[in-house]
Order: C-alpha cells, then structure tokens, then sequence
C-alpha cells in the first residue's frame, strides 16, 4: 500500500517552512527561514508577511528536492489556518490555493495549536496526552476529550512566549534562534 504524502506549509509567525511528511509521521523534508529582526525590535505583521513572500518559491522547491518527490507523489497540501500572525497566515493560505489549482491537490487546513501536540503525541508515542503548551501568543493547558483538543485552562494576560519575545526586546537581544534560548544563553536559567 503506498504511504500518503503531505505536503505542509506553517507560516503563523516569523517562521515560514515547508515539510514532507508521510501519515505515519515520517519528515521526508523540513525547509524553514526565520525573518531576523534588529536586536531589540519585534517583527510586525506586514514585514513578516513580505519576507515570507520572498522565500516562499526556493522553500517549496528546496522542500520537494530535499524529500526527493514530486508535485505528482503528494495526496494533500496541508497549511496552518491559525492561531497566529494575520498577514503571515494569508501568505499561506493564498500559496496553497494556488498549489492545489496548479497541482490538483486537496487542501487540509491545520490549527497550529493541535499540529504542535500532534507532533509531540508522535514523537513520545503518548496516547492521551494532557499538554502544557506555550507557544508565541499562547499559553495553555489542553488534553483531548470527547473526541477533540479541548482548553482546560489559558493566562487571560501574557503568554509566555510572548513575555520572553518583550523580555529579549527589552535587553536588545536578537531573536534568531529564539529569544528565550539567547535569554537563557546570558542568564543560565535552565530548570534541573
């Protein structure tokens, strides 16, 4: 029987990457380019989206040569419909649109939170996990009920991500890799 396919494009936030991946979770290819903005300064929505606009092309060609396929080898195009950065997320719902007319492909839309546990769940072999998931502009804590990812519990002021990305301003640190590693990096503040 052959593997399904998927051909996955994330673009919530400063991040913009493509992936393979077959069903069974196997990452035959992950291209990635992260916007880098000036120490101290955060990326906004309209800068992000135009640097996502201009990698966009080499990344899906980098993402297909890499994993060794085709257009004609993948069943779906997958992309992250939300939560995260407006401007960034249009990006690539309009490029998939564009790939599945082009390409005659379906489209399976992805909520970023879900895909992140998702990942982990395949990663760890968990079944049913209860997550603490802190990502950017989300902190919360989600297990699955009932048939689907339910919120059992959020901060109603800042998230984490979001406290260290203020954080790192503040120092004016650089957010490439991430800004809470380069905070850790200065304050070696790892949890033991």
């Amino acid at each position: 029987m052959k593997k399904q396919i998927a051909l996955g494009l994330e673009s919530s936030a400063n991040k913009i990457g493509f992936g393979v991946v077959t069903l069974d979770g196997t990452i035959l290819s992950n291209q990635r380019h992260t916007y880098i903005t000036p120490p101290g300064q955060g990326f906004l929505p309209r800068e992000t989206a135009q640097h996502h606009l201009q990698y966009i092309l080499p990344l899906i060609k980098s993402a297909l040569e890499s994993a060794q396929i085709t257009p004609h080898k993948i069943d779906c195009l997958c992309y992250t419909k939300g939560p995260g950065m407006g401007a960034p997320l249009q990006v690539a719902a309009i490029v998939v649109r564009v790939l599945s007319q082009l390409w005659k492909k379906p489209i399976v839309s992805v909520n970023h939170c879900v895909a992140h546990i998702e990942m982990g769940r395949i990663v760890t072999g968990a079944d049913d996990p209860v997550v603490l998931y802190v990502s950017g502009g989300n902190t919360q804590v989600i297990a699955y009920s009932e048939g689907r990812y339910r919120i059992f519990g959020e901060t109603i002021d800042i998230t984490v991500g979001n406290c260290l990305d203020r954080f790192a301003r503040v120092l004016e640190l650089s957010n490439d890799p991430a800004p809470g590693y380069n905070i850790e990096q200065i304050y070696d503040c790892r949890i033991f």
